[in-house]
């Protein structure tokens, strides 16, 4: 491992910070993804203009990726519990395995209670589409979608690249998604100046949304919600645009048995989308059931690398 962390020690940290996570939630003053994002604004505005916005995006993302990176690996080069303790802190820091629940569970409370439009309140808060004219339906799918993708965007390529460098490994991953959704637009603004964070998005995501995706089909309640996750990663993933959604959230609907995708409201304009999964259209308790998925795949992980500390002990 680029880390340089026997297994058993990864497996510990991994717990430690999924722990945290859970414990303690998001830092809710001067969380460090705020202030990069802050960052990340203040240099695109001074950036993006011009020629040469290809360079100009790749200069940027070096600039408020690298930094952080570097001060993050800085951090867990002390030697002894210093450095232990700065991996764990490190992983709690972007890991967002909590923050799901709390912005996804009061959707569906919402929908439950009837109450519409804090229900579309909630929603805006996590989608880019629009809510203020959506259905009970609509804000159910754009809430389990939304729980599937971001599993893999904010918890299982976390633990993955966690897994691979320890906390800048982690880091580096977070920083990199985080700038591939605010920069990684095919609009006149973001389509040239934004390539580069949407590229290495992919390519860091790569790996970790088949895992994803993977993790989905086996842990499908029915054989033949696997079945059909199977078959829907295979068949529906490659109409998506993005590599690494198309798998995650096809599988994750068709392990769900759900219908997904199609028609959403953008800028005021119904886009229709591919379609994800087959069965039933969302409700309030499948946002619950998509929440369980997730959280059931992080304790998966967790004790694939329980088994693999266990493999390397006795090795």
């Amino acid at each position: 491992m680029l880390s340089g962390l026997s297994w058993p020690v990864v497996a510990g940290l991994l717990l430690a910070g999924v722990f945290l996570d859970l414990l303690l939630g998001e830092a809710r003053r001067f969380h460090p993804l705020v202030g990069f994002g802050n960052l990340a604004t203040f240099v695109q505005r001074r950036l993006n203009c011009g020629a040469g916005r290809l360079w100009r995006g790749m200069l940027a993302w070096s600039l408020v990726v690298l930094p952080p990176t570097l001060l993050a690996a800085w951090l867990c080069s002390v030697s002894g519990w210093a450095g232990l303790a700065a991996h764990a802190l490190l992983l709690y820091l972007c890991i967002g395995l909590r923050s799901l629940r709390e912005h996804n569970l009061p959707i569906a409370a919402a929908l439950r209670a009837g109450d519409l439009p804090r229900a579309r309140y909630l929603t805006s808060m996590i989608v880019s589409r629009d809510t203020a004219r959506a259905t009970e339906a609509d804000l159910a799918k754009a809430s389990t979608e939304s729980l599937l993708e971001n599993g893999n965007d904010a918890v299982f390529g976390t633990l993955f690249w966690f897994a691979v460098a320890g906390g800048p490994g982690a880091v580096l991953f977070r920083l990199a998604n985080t700038l591939d959704a605010m920069w990684g637009y095919r609009n006149e603004r973001f389509l040239y100046f934004g390539r580069a964070a949407a590229r290495i998005d992919d390519a860091l995501n790569y790996v970790p949304a088949r895992l994803t995706a993977l993790s989905y089909v086996l842990l499908a309640p029915t054989l033949a919600g696997k079945r059909r996750a199977w078959q829907c990663w295979r068949t529906q993933a490659p109409a998506w645009s993005s590599p690494n959604a198309g798998p995650v959230m096809s599988s994750g609907a068709g392990a769900l048995c759900l219908a997904l995708g199609g028609a959403a409201v953008y800028d005021g304009v119904v886009e229709q989308r591919p379609p994800l999964g087959g069965g039933t259209p969302a409700h309030a308790a499948d946002i619950v059931r998509a929440w369980r998925l997730v959280l059931h795949t992080t304790v998966l992980w967790l004790a694939c690398a329980g088994l693999a500390a266990l493999g390397a002990h006795h090795a």
